[in-house]
């Protein structure tokens, strides 16, 4: 390409979408302000490494949970408002499992306690000194209840609410999943108590220190475990999508449900096997998010929700890999904005960036590309 096309180019873009530009000047008048920062001292480089580390975490955790979410509107074509729920649900049947797993099962009187996660302060995971680490088998254990269990509630809920009025418009099926959203979330309220909980070990989780210009950035053994697991299970989504049958059924029914019916894919099993792999992605997210940031409370997946409603649509509502970027985008986005303004005002930053991005490119980073 030659350098007048280039500038012609350019100059469509500009004409087309002026706000395109406008958000091409901020952005770069943010970077010279951080460079400007880190020059004089007021910003320490390792205090920006650190924001970039749980900016790179969280947006995992956003990206895999928002895996489910988006195969679930490309193939069941509506947007399910109770998968925030599903990550808490998923998130506590796991931490029950671990936590009875690290008690020993202990005596008939701690079963409960432990079950019910150190409802009421009956129990800490600290006390347990649970941590990847030191117990393996309970972490692991409760990683793959967490996905069983994710799995086994999205199916009944599909086959007691969503199945019945799935011929329904999408209207009806985003007014249904509110109300199994809060339906789920106010039960598992009253099982495990509304107290947030510590769960695990405070000091007890190995650390490295990678050295940088001023200082060191601690990635602990949570950290990189988050890291793995995401990591792990997107590129086997990837592989699912792209090299098996029912990756290809499934590409199939979310370009066209009606086709895919005609040439004789069997859509009732490719819609099972979405919220199998959706619910599985979403219960396991929710379970290494509490291992990564130590606490556990009945809104976690409330709060992630609308964080992952962001990364979707930002992404390009119905791609899988849009849901990937778009989540690490708006994870680093609410993590490195505490620069310019008060971590209180974090998430809004994260929802003004997915505006800016849909001002310039409405229909998302990977608009065109629904499931893969």
């Amino acid at each position: 390409m030659g350098v007048t096309e280039s500038y012609s180019r350019g100059r469509e873009l500009v004409e087309g979408n002026p706000l395109a530009l406008v958000f091409g000047l901020l952005i770069v008048l943010l970077l010279f302000d951080l460079v400007g920062k880190l020059a004089s001292g007021a910003v320490q480089v390792s205090s920006v490494a650190v924001l970039v580390k749980d900016g790179l975490a969280r947006g995992l955790v956003i990206g895999l949970a928002g895996i489910g979410l988006s195969m679930t509107y490309s193939i069941l074509n509506f947007a399910n408002f109770a998968h925030g729920d599903y990550i808490t649900a998923g998130a506590f049947s796991g931490w029950a499992t671990t936590y009875l797993i690290a008690g020993g099962f202990g005596s008939s009187a701690n079963v409960g306690s432990l079950l019910l996660v150190g409802a009421g302060g009956s129990v800490f995971g600290g006390a347990l000194g649970i941590s990847v680490t030191a117990t393996p088998v309970a972490v692991v254990g409760g990683m793959v209840v967490a996905g069983g269990g994710a799995i086994l509630l999205s199916l009944v809920i599909d086959r007691l609410v969503f199945e019945p009025i799935r011929d329904r418009d999408g209207i009806t099926l985003l007014i249904t999943s509110i109300g199994v959203a809060f339906a789920l979330r106010y039960t598992i309220q009253f099982v495990f108590g509304p107290s947030k909980r510590g769960t695990t070990a405070a000091g007890g989780v190995p650390t490295l220190s990678v050295p940088v210009v001023d200082g060191t950035v601690r990635i602990t053994a949570h950290d990189a475990t988050l890291a793995v697991v995401a990591g792990g299970l997107m590129l086997g989504v990837h592989l699912l999508l792209q090299r098996t049958r029912l990756g290809k059924a499934m590409r199939a029914m979310a370009d066209n449900e009606d086709l895919a019916r005609v040439t004789g894919i069997p859509t009732e099993r490719v819609v099972r096997f979405t919220w199998i792999i959706g619910g599985g992605l979403t219960g396991v997210a929710g379970y290494v998010f509490v291992l990564w940031k130590g606490t556990l409370g009945w809104f976690d997946g409330w709060i992630l929700l609308l964080l992952i409603f962001a990364a979707v649509i930002l992404g390009g509502i119905g791609s899988i890999y849009g849901a990937i970027v778009g989540g690490l985008v708006i994870g680093l986005t609410a993590s490195l904005s505490v620069v310019w303004i008060p971590s209180s005002f974090s998430r809004a930053s994260a929802f003004l960036m997915m505006i800016l991005i849909l001002v310039v490119k409405p229909t998302g980073l990977f608009s065109g590309r629904s499931t893969a």
